[in-house]
């Protein structure tokens, strides 16, 4: 993060805006917003300004920014129409250690004006770290459509019986479970739907009757998807926001692990070649561990956990020993991988059929159908198949595979790091060795890759990006 988010109490506190125009008038509408004590340091004042002063909303100052005095205030906010000025009054600011704000100059200052979403006592703030306003804004009336305003009411209710709770519950796990049923449940529909009596008639209820013993959790083997976390299910997510545990994979994207709840317990039980964290016999058994403890967990895999992720081994010890789970599935890599890149998995004109397989060597070999995968007319993925590369190459060539049969690797594919190289069966040996993609690489063979170029669309974030060759050449990085 650029800045770290805060929310800064200035009820009854002094707050100095230096400046008389439209844009000061704006940002003291906003501390007023928030019940701070304004006081406008300016030779003249705007007409919105000088009605809240002829008001006795405001203390005006008429004063030269060169002769003001910050001493103090709790915030002060750099709003006149000339930057060094506005320069000069932040740098007096930070000699008094006193947050400031400076207008349109976000460096200049000490912290930056979210956008904001206001549903009091529910506050939400969106930021782009100065670097685009308007995004921001953008952001703010999506969420805006997306946050009834019942919210507020909602926080209100909850405010109020946020002691009794406390003294109800000495746990804190047994006090997020009780508002997780509040806050999804009838009370809070309640609520949006304008029924307050109701829906505090039915807290009421649920506080007398809610019991602390936790009993038997429940396990949620989630598939997180091949890195871009916009590809979640929405019941993914869902049931990620309310873990009490997440056991993840060395697979998982960062920014999908981020989408869990971040008070969460995180465990990680990542299998690299020839080092693993845990051996899947005691991730198995500590997932049923975790929920007989009356936890929600998450186990949280790459891909989609019923290929080539080992969830069925998962949950077979979870049925084994009358522990509740749910599956929730997710884009595998194949699908996911090759749709970023641009190639389709079948194609009427080159594929039509689709073969997933692994590509994990064990003690040097892989038992695999290799005249089943030399037919023609189909696509055949390699999941974890770059290090056994050397073996694909030359056990299909090997079977009747021509030399000449178009080849993908997609390092990272989904994300902003996505890299698509291509070649032949060939020579792809050399453009890994040139490239030297890595881990997590998924390969892909078949006619079909030869629709790279034309259909790829995804570009990713990745600097220096020169778009799509006018052909398709071994090697090419897009």
């Amino acid at each position: 993060m650029d800045f770290l988010p805060v929310f800064l109490n200035i009820q009854s506190r002094p707050c100095a805006v230096v400046g008389g125009g439209e844009v000061a008038a704006r940002k003291v509408r906003l501390l007023q917003a928030a019940q701070g004590q304004v006081t406008v340091m300016s030779p003249v004042l705007c007409e919105a300004l000088q009605a809240e002063k002829d008001k006795g909303e405001i203390t005006h100052l008429a004063e030269d920014h060169s002769q003001i005095s910050l001493d103090g205030f709790a915030v002060v906010i750099a709003a006149t129409d000339d930057a060094a000025a506005n320069e000069q009054i932040a740098a007096q600011a930070r000699q008094h250690n006193i947050p400031v704000n400076v207008v349109d100059n976000p460096d200049a200052g000490t912290f930056i004006m979210p956008s904001i979403i206001d549903r009091s006592p529910v506050i939400a703030a969106v930021s782009t770290g100065g670097a685009s306003p308007v995004l921001a804004r953008l952001i703010r009336a999506r969420l805006e459509s997306l946050i009834p305003t019942g919210y507020g009411r909602l926080g209100e209710l909850t405010a109020r019986y946020r002691e009794r709770v406390k003294q109800a519950f000495r746990s804190t796990d047994d006090r997020r479970r009780f508002w997780d049923r509040i806050l999804q449940g009838s009370v809070a529909e309640r609520v949006f739907s304008g029924h307050m009596e109701e829906a505090e008639a039915v807290l009421e209820k649920e506080l007398a009757e809610f019991s602390s013993n936790k009993g038997m959790g429940e396990v949620y083997l989630v598939g997180g998807g091949p890195g871009d976390p916009d590809l979640l299910t929405f019941r993914a997510l869902r049931l990620m926001q309310q873990a009490d545990v997440v056991v993840y994979d060395r697979l998982v994207a960062k920014p999908v692990l981020e989408m869990v709840r971040r008070d969460a317990e995180r465990i990680y039980v990542g299998k690299e070649r020839d080092r693993h964290a845990m051996r899947q016999e005691e991730i198995n058994e500590l997932l049923a561990k975790l929920a007989k403890e009356g936890k929600r967990v998450v186990r949280l895999k790459g891909g989609d956990p019923f290929i080539f992720g080992r969830g069925g081994e998962e949950i077979d010890t979870l049925a084994e020993q009358g522990v509740p789970f749910q599956v929730i599935p997710g884009i595998t890599a194949a699908s996911g991988c090759a749709t970023y890149s641009g190639i389709p998995l079948t194609h009427r004109d080159y594929a039509q059929s689709v073969t997933f397989v692994t590509g994990h060597l064990k003690d040097g070999s892989m038992n695999l159908n290799w005249n089943q995968l030399a037919q023609p007319h189909q696509t055949i993925v390699f999941y974890m198949g770059l290090m056994g590369l050397p073996v694909i190459v030359e056990k299909l060539v090997e079977h009747g595979v021509s030399p000449q049969m178009p080849i993908a690797l997609v390092q990272q594919g989904t994300t902003h790091l996505q890299r698509v190289f291509t070649g032949t069966l060939e020579n792809i040996l050399d453009v890994v060795e040139r490239e030297k993609p890595k881990p997590p690489t998924l390969t892909i063979v078949g006619e079909v890759v030869q629709l790279h170029e034309k259909l790829s669309w995804y570009k990713g974030e990745k600097p220096g990006y020169q778009g799509a060759t006018s052909a398709i050449q071994p090697g090419t990085e897009l």
